[in-house]
């Protein structure tokens, strides 16, 4: 049968299934029944076929305080399910569509989302605090005992069945795999959309990525689309060099070896005065620096893509800016989702953009701690978790 072939006679009514509890900060998830409200006015309920794990994932589930440290918790938002139901004033949406659900939002029609200069969202941006985009606290969760389970960034995909609003959806060709699919509600999107959007990286050009991970293996997948000459991958892990080859890595740097030379001094060395954008992927105030630092005098760009999980400050010599070195940041790639995100897909499905090389391990969403230890351990760079396998 296919995966994304459904049909469902729960509408308006309470769903029970599975789902995968974060009770306690950094502890093993828990596989239980939880109950999931039907969607409300502007929500679609939809049933998860597969998704994956992220870092930022993991970022969650290790906190420990703050408002973010909620439990407790349904944690996932890459993945790719169909549509089960729809609530009031849906449009566009229907049941059995294939769609995305995707963390960052998209209004359609706040100044900013009818603006081509950004993707910020000027109506929804500035709340990653609630459980429902229009509705706050309120949650579509409850596990047998009737306590309410929390959202995690309006997605919530470990669990068979989930509700979304529809500024976080986006509706996708049923031809792409759906595993594939996935990776374009975060990862993909973040590293491919930074390059031609944020950087706008061009034929000929040189580029330094730090941290050679799934957004940074994107990173280099977008700059070898654009045509880049040269790009450079920065990590400690030296098997990393091999698998950023099918993304178009044509050199590396492993930042154990560089000596007493900074990596900055390295890939200045290596380029003739520094590259021409410059991509830090991992979320290192340090990092952040040594990036800027590596880029061209006169017109380098620096894209900041990872999220400092300390919020530490970064400190760049104002010589250097005044002298045309300039430093942006990005969230989801600067990509608008509903917009940009089926040409992803076009792109994939004319063989233009490479998906093959992210997933290296497929499992069943019952072994979902096994993805946790590969992936914190190193030995992942995504997962895929089936809900039915």
């Amino acid at each position: 049968m296919d995966k994304t072939s459904f049909s469902s006679c729960n509408k308006g009514k309470p769903i029970r299934c599975k789902a995968a509890i974060c009770r306690k900060a950094g502890e093993a998830l828990v596989i239980e029944e939880i109950q999931v409200d039907p969607p409300q006015a502007y929500e679609v309920r939809i049933k998860i076929i597969c998704t994956s794990l992220c870092h930022t994932d993991i970022t969650f589930w290790k906190l420990t305080h703050g408002p973010r440290a909620k439990f407790p918790k349904i944690l996932g938002h890459e993945a790719v399910g169909v549509v089960e139901s729809i609530g009031e004033h849906v449009d566009g949406f229907k049941q059995g569509d294939v769609v995305l659900p995707v963390f960052y939002p998209q209004c359609e029609e706040c100044k900013d989302c009818k603006s081509p200069k950004s993707n910020w969202c000027a109506r929804f941006c500035d709340d990653f605090l609630s459980n429902t985009r229009r509705y706050g606290t309120s949650s579509r969760f409850k596990d047998s005992s009737g306590e309410i389970i929390h959202h995690h960034i309006y997605v919530s995909s470990f669990s068979e069945y989930t509700v979304v609003d529809i500024a976080h959806l986006v509706k996708i060709s049923p031809e792409i795999p759906v595993h594939k699919a996935a990776l374009l509600s975060c990862c993909v999107s973040t590293g491919v959309g930074a390059a031609w959007k944020v950087a706008g990286v061009e034929e000929g050009s040189t580029v330094a990525i730090f941290g050679l991970g799934a957004v940074g293996l994107a990173v280099a997948e977008g700059a070898r689309l654009h045509g880049a000459s040269k790009i450079i991958g920065v990590d400690l892990n030296p098997d990393k060099f091999e698998i950023g080859k099918r993304f178009g890595i044509t050199d590396f740097v492993n930042t154990a070896s560089c000596g007493e030379k900074t990596i900055s001094q390295v890939i200045k060395e290596m380029t003739g005065g520094g590259v021409d954008y410059s991509f830090e992927c991992i979320g290192l105030a340090s990092l952040m620096e040594e990036a800027f630092n590596s880029s061209r005098t006169g017109s380098g760009k620096t894209v900041i893509l990872g999220m400092e999980k300390n919020a530490s400050p970064i400190s760049l010599d104002s010589r250097a800016i005044i002298r045309g070195r300039s430093v942006h940041g990005s969230l989801f790639g600067g990509l608008k989702p509903k917009l940009d995100i089926p040409i992803l897909v076009d792109r994939y499905l004319k063989k233009e953009l490479n998906l093959d090389g992210f997933i290296t391990h497929e499992i069943s969403f019952e072994e979902i701690n096994k993805a946790f230890d590969l992936l914190v351990e190193g030995n992942s760079i995504r997962c895929i978790m089936w809900m039915d396998k």
